[in-house]
């Protein structure tokens, strides 16, 4: 048994995953459209070229994606954040730093007692996300 986040996105999820491949090095999975689904015949015109199923992979971790129908919305996620293991200081200033573009910082990257660093924010989309090099 394992457990992996799906994201929801509000019609940016294409954008979402160029930004993470690039912020992170994710590397992007397999990925499909309402307008391509067995669905397509009920989408919205708008929802067409939307993605209804992605997955990317950070690390070893998967992640699957999509966006959201505007009437099933229910508005940026709250209550959980995806954390980032990273193997050294280096990688974990790196990946903060590449997540930052556009994001709101909660806890600027820094020592503190528990890491070597360990940094809180939520990017450009809503998704809050730590990154944690742990003390060695």
């Amino acid at each position: 048994m394992h457990v992996t986040a799906y994201l929801f996105f509000n019609g940016n999820c294409a954008e979402a995953l160029s930004f993470y491949e690039k912020a992170v090095g994710a590397t992007l999975g397999a990925s499909y459209t309402y307008g391509a689904s067995p669905a397509a015949s009920h989408v919205p015109a708008e929802m067409k070229d939307k993605i209804i199923n992605a997955s990317f992979t950070i690390g070893d971790s998967e992640i699957m994606a999509s966006d959201c129908p505007p009437d099933k919305w229910f508005g940026k996620p709250t209550a959980f954040s995806l954390t980032i293991g990273t193997a050294s200081v280096e990688e974990a200033e790196t990946v903060f730093a590449g997540l930052s573009d556009g994001a709101t910082i909660t806890m600027a990257m820094a020592p503190t007692f528990f890491a070597e660093r360990f940094g809180q924010l939520v990017d450009r989309f809503g998704v809050s996300w730590m990154v944690i090099f742990e003390k060695t």
